[in-house]
This record gives C-alpha cells, sequence and structure tokens, in this order.
C-alpha cells in the first residue's frame, strides 16, 4: 500500500490507474481504525479495482469542547490494518493541505433537510463540515464508489443528497453497522469509556431493538418511544434524542410508512454513542 501526504502525487497515481481503465472505491476515515472501518475497505474491495482510503481528523466538523484535540492519531497503526486488508492507496494530508487559506474563510457545503435535527440539532455545523470534506475527498479521488456504514445513518443521508444535488457520478453503498460481541456499535470513540461505562453500553443497543420489537408487535410509536426513553435514562444514560423517522429520515407517518429506523445519541460520562436500528410495523399499519 503506498501513503500519500499531498495533492499532486494522489492525482498523479490516480490518473495512472484510471488511464489503466480501473475502477475506484473510496473509504473516508477519521483513523484510529477499528473492524467497523476495515469492513468498509472490505466491501470496497470486492465492488472495484483500486480502494483508496482516506485518514483525515477534520476540524471543520468538530464543535466548540469536542474532542478534536483529544482524538486518536494512531497513524502507523491505521496503515498496518489497511495494508492487511488489501488496501491500495492512503491519502492522510494535514490540515494545511486540505484547507490551505485557513479554517475561517474556506467554503463550505451545508446540505439541507437531511441535515437539520437529531445530531444535526446538538452538533451544529458538524454536517457542514462533514459535507465540505467528503466534497473535497470527492473531488480530488473522483472515486467511482464510495463506502460508509450505516451506524452514521443521518451521515449517509447527508451524503446520499449531497451526491444527488451536486450530480456526483458516485455510487454510495451505505454498509452495515458492525457490533461487538455484545451488541455495542463499533466506534472509535468506544476507548473514552471507562470500564463500568464500557460495561453498561450494551444496553444502548438493546434497549433500541426492544423499541422495534414493540413497534413490530403493533405498539403506537409515542408508547414505544416513551418506553425506550424511560429505560435509557433509568440504565445510567443522559438521552440527547431518541426518534422514529422514515427510512429517508423524513418525519415517520405511520398512515404512510411501514418502514422506519430508530435513531438515538446518548451520553455516558463525557462519552456520546450513536446508534440506531430498522424498524418495520405491522401490515395493518398502513393508511
Amino acid at each position: 500500500m503506498q501513503t500519500l501526504h499531498d495533492i499532486a502525487p494522489l492525482r498523479e497515481r490516480l490518473h495512472e490507474h484510471r488511464m489503466a481503465g480501473r475502477s475506484v472505491a473510496l473509504v473516508p476515515t477519521m483513523g484510529n481504525l477499528h473492524e467497523g472501518h476495515l469492513t468498509l475497505v472490505d466491501r470496497a474491495r470486492s465492488l472495484a479495482d483500486v480502494v483508496v482510503a482516506t485518514l483525515f481528523v477534520n476540524p471543520l466538523q468538530f464543535g466548540a469542547g469536542e474532542d478534536f484535540g483529544q482524538y486518536p492519531r494512531t497513524l502507523d497503526r491505521d496503515r498496518e490494518l489497511l495494508t492487511a486488508r488489501g488496501c491500495d492507496l492512503l491519502f492522510a494530508p494535514a490540515v494545511e493541505t486540505l484547507y490551505p487559506n485557513g479554517l475561517e474563510t474556506q467554503t463550505q457545503v451545508h446540505v439541507p433537510d437531511v441535515s437539520e435535527g437529531l445530531c444535526g440539532g446538538t452538533r451544529i455545523g458538524h454536517f457542514d463540515g462533514v459535507a465540505t470534506v467528503v466534497s473535497l475527498l470527492f473531488h480530488l479521488v473522483q472515486p467511482d464508489i464510495a463506502c460508509f456504514g450505516e451506524k452514521d445513518f443521518q451521515q449517509l443521508a447527508v451524503i446520499r443528497k449531497l451526491v444527488a444535488d451536486l450530480h456526483f457520478p458516485i455510487e454510495i453503498v451505505g454498509v452495515p453497522t458492525v457490533r461487538a460481541e455484545d451488541g455495542l456499535a463499533l466506534s472509535s470513540r468506544n476507548g473514552y469509556l471507562s470500564p463500568g461505562d464500557r460495561a453498561l453500553a450494551p444496553a444502548f443497543y438493546r434497549t433500541l431493538s426492544r423499541c422495534g420489537d414493540a413497534l413490530a408487535r403493533g405498539q403506537s410509536p409515542a408508547d414505544a418511544l416513551a418506553a425506550a426513553r424511560q429505560a435509557l435514562q433509568e440504565a445510567g444514560f443522559r438521552l440527547d434524542y431518541l426518534e422514529l423517522r422514515a427510512p429517508d429520515l423524513a418525519p415517520f407517518d405511520r398512515n404512510r410508512h411501514v418502514q422506519g429506523r430508530l435513531l438515538a445519541a446518548v451520553y455516558l460520562g463525557s462519552t456520546r454513542l450513536i446508534d440506531n436500528v430498522a424498524v418495520a410495523l405491522p401490515q395493518a399499519e398502513r393508511g
């Protein structure tokens, strides 16, 4: 695997691949890789001739008081993991490389509607930062395919709309959430959890799953969500949000939708966890 830090050699190398007729798949990451990231690489490997991973801790998507300075930088380990999974090219630029004129005057990309509420309601400006850096990476790599995890389901929706609205000729592939044996969704931020909080954390996914089961049995969304919120709080989580949305993140309407997505964010101590599960209401709920 070749590791590049600058734009010119990245473009040169990718030009060689395109001239040879090779397809390119992109896996954007912020590093500190785990099996969830590596599953994205595996999926990309199955879909394209050349797999490009990017490693960039993007300051634009961190708000005031968030963990930009503390976010783990593990380039050497990440490089070893990517090499073992068959990644062909790693692009790991410095902040000054992608944003040479500084952050204050950087052109930014805003994706309306799907970026509002949920994580966008708490992390103001977060998805503008995501959309901006993803647009830059799409422009620099020009992939045929890009793979993103479904754990960050709202992010996936933002990127799908970004690609559709700006006519990027890129297929966006959502990859199912990878979980630990106890059900906790893999995340780089899980490493922030204390041993006690890590033992409690799997109750997050269990509660979402039970809420989904209640909806499938015909319990009203209002009652199922209220019970899940109470269960999370009683288990020791501080709730940010728990909502039922349509699969495209539009407001859920039980007269129109029989498929939905439960999305939630909670805090354990100072660590913020997100997760989501697909849900199905009984056929009788159709309007």
